[in-house]
Formats: structure tokens, C-alpha cells, sequence
């Protein structure tokens, strides 16, 4: 709050008083008032308007410059009630009063909208997991009958399975923490579960799928994990060369980390896209060329690293490589990922 703002806003009030006191002067000139009277009542009456003012002031002062330093340092301003005192002043309680019944249909309305999106992803993962049945059926007739199926039938199966998975990781993501099981995990076990699932589109495309010492063991979600090497392994597929195309992967054992390293030999990322390609929906030059990104992939697998402790990075150069490291820290990964994060 500052003071020139406040005394330009009790204009009326000097100016009341100015005329006041001209009046006074000439009634006092008029009667022929003794000077020295005329000067102490010059003092005390501008005394008295300068402490009234500053009283009003300072009173005002703290409660509105607490409102708003309040509301600038909460994430969720609406919560500033919580952190002010009553005023004792007549305006700050209607102001107070105000914003607490405004507080009051805020919280409702919040919660009410939690309440609905609670309500709508329970019912997204119920749909997902009712519809994935028919599809894994529709799989697993497509391999034991594969004649029956044409090459682009049994593609267009598995688009619709990979995106219905990824709809589900992303309406849980948000509640993560309360899904996954941290504990030790086989590296080269969850990787030859991808290799399997991707099986089909690496021979088809006759892409080399390369594993070379991964036998680490890491602390991690299987479940979370297998979907995030997925998301890599499909991307790699998505935007491979059209020949010699391969999928290397590999770890490396450091003294406090294991880097897990995916790297491919395919069509690459342009560098103004990089610093990009976790952002949500961004697709970059690539996507553009190739109508079926959606640019979500990646968005859903930087926010499951993150919340499961791991930190992923992304090089790569145009129609030469693109490799991914995800790093598992050994001890304390939470602390150390959450900093080098930032």
C-alpha cells in the first residue's frame, strides 16, 4: 500500500479540510483573533489531520500489504484467508467477510471438480481395462490365425492397443505414486518383454534389435518401466531409416547410477526440436511429416520418470542417431533426481 496512492484517495478529505480551515482564518482575521492563537491553531489543526491520516494509514497498511504479499507466495491463492488476521477497521471487514464467502464457494466449486475428475478417471480405467480384453483377443487371434489376417488388419490391432495403453498411463499419472511398487528389477527381463511386444513390427521392418549388458538389476516399477521402454522402442520403429536400420541397447554400471542407453540409427530429431520433445502434444518436424504422432509418448514418459525417481535425456543428430539414457540413481535417487531435475 502506498502512501502518495492513499493520500490521493483522501483527497476529498484534505480538500474539506483546506476550506475548513480558510474559513476559520477569515472568521478569526474578521474578529481580530490575536496571531499567536491564529498559529497554535494552525498547528494543532493540521496535527490533528496528519495523525488521523497516518493512524488510518498504517492500520490499512499491514492488512492489505499482507493480503497481497499473501497472495503472490501461495500456489492456490483462494487459501489467503488462512493466513490473515481479522481487520479491526470497517472496510477491511467487508472486504474480509467478502472474500471468505467468495473463499467459501471457491472450495466447493474445487471440490466438486475433483470429485467429477476422480469420477472420471475411474471410470476411463474401467473402460480401458473393459475394452483392452476384446483387443488382446483380437491379438492373439491375429498370431494364431495369421492368414487369415492381412499385414495392415493386424497393424491397425496393434495401433489401437498401444494407444489404449497409453490413455490409461496418462489418466494415471497424475496418481502414480499411489500405483506403482518400487523394488529391484532384472534389467534384461523387462527389455525382452518389450522385445516381444514389439516383435511383429521389428521383424516386418527388418529392423536389428540389438541387447548387450543388461543384466543390472535397478529399483524401479516393472509395469511403469516396460510402458516407458515401449514408448522408446515404438518411437524408434516410428521414425526408422528404411534400411539397416537397428535398435541398440545397453546399460552402464557408474558408481552411484545405471545408465540404461537406447539408441537408434533413424531419420533423428532436429536440434531446434530438442529441447522440445517432452513438452505435451509437441510434435516437431517429425511429427508433421508423419500424421500419426500425437506427441504424447514422450510427455507421459518424462513425467513418469520423474515421479519414479529417474532421469531421462535425449540426443541426437539429423539421419544419424537418436539416443535415449535413463538414469536409475543407486541410493537416495528421490533427492538426487528432484535436484538435477530442476
Amino acid at each position: 500500500m502506498k502512501l502518495n496512492k492513499f493520500l490521493k484517495e483522501k483527497g476529498y478529505v484534505i480538500l474539506s479540510f483546506l476550506i475548513l480551515y480558510f474559513v476559520l482564518l477569515l472568521m478569526f482575521m474578521a474578529f481580530k483573533i490575536d496571531s499567536s492563537l491564529l498559529i497554535a491553531t494552525t498547528i494543532l489543526l493540521h496535527g490533528f489531520l496528519f495523525n488521523i491520516l497516518m493512524i488510518e494509514y498504517w492500520r490499512k497498511r499491514k492488512f492489505y500489504t499482507d493480503l497481497i504479499e499473501n497472495i503472490k507466495a501461495l500456489d492456490k491463492a483462494y487459501f489467503v484467508l488462512e493466513t490473515l488476521e481479522k481487520p479491526e477497521f470497517y472496510e477491511g471487514e467487508l472486504l474480509f467477510n467478502a472474500l471468505y464467502e467468495i473463499n467459501k464457494s471457491m472450495n466447493e466449486m474445487v471440490k466438486l471438480k475433483e470429485e467429477q475428475m476422480r469420477d472420471y478417471k475411474e471410470y476411463i480405467e474401467m473402460w480401458i481395462h473393459e475394452v483392452k480384453i476384446p483387443i488382446s483377443s483380437l491379438l492373439l487371434m491375429a498370431h494364431n490365425h495369421a492368414k487369415k489376417f492381412d499385414k495392415k488388419t493386424i497393424e491397425q490391432i496393434r495401433r489401437i492397443n498401444d494407444n489404449v495403453e497409453q490413455v490409461l498411463f496418462y489418466a494415471r499419472q497424475e496418481s502414480a505414486e499411489k500405483d506403482y511398487l518400487i523394488k529391484k528389477v532384472t534389467l534384461s527381463k523387462i527389455i525382452s518383454l518389450v522385445a516381444l511386444k514389439n516383435k511383429d513390427d521389428l521383424l516386418e521392418n527388418k529392423i536389428d534389435f540389438l541387447v548387450m549388458h543388461v543384466n543390472e538389476d535397478v529399483y524401479t516399477d516393472a509395469k511403469w518401466l516396460e510402458f516407458i521402454l515401449n514408448q522408446i522402442v515404438n518411437n524408434s520403429i516410428k521414425y526408422r531409416n528404411k534400411k539397416g536400420a537397428y535398435i541398440r541397447i545397453s546399460s552402464k554400471d557408474e558408481s552411484d547410477r545405471i545408465n540404461l542407453i537406447i539408441e537408434d540409427n533413424g531419420i533423428g530429431i532436429e536440434s531446434a526440436d530438442l529441447p522440445r520433445v517432452f513438452d505435451k502434444t509437441f510434435t516437431g518436424k517429425n511429427g508433421h511429416n508423419l500424421p500419426k504422432s500425437t506427441g504424447m509418448g514422450l510427455f507421459i514418459v518424462k513425467n513418469l520418470c520423474t515421479k519414479l525417481g529417474h532421469k531421462i535425456e535425449i540426443t541426437s543428430k539429423v539421419n544419424v542417431y537418436t539416443k535415449v539414457v535413463i538414469t536409475f540413481y543407486k541410493n537416495q535417487f528421490y533427492a538426487v533426481v528432484k535436484k538435477e531435475n530442476r
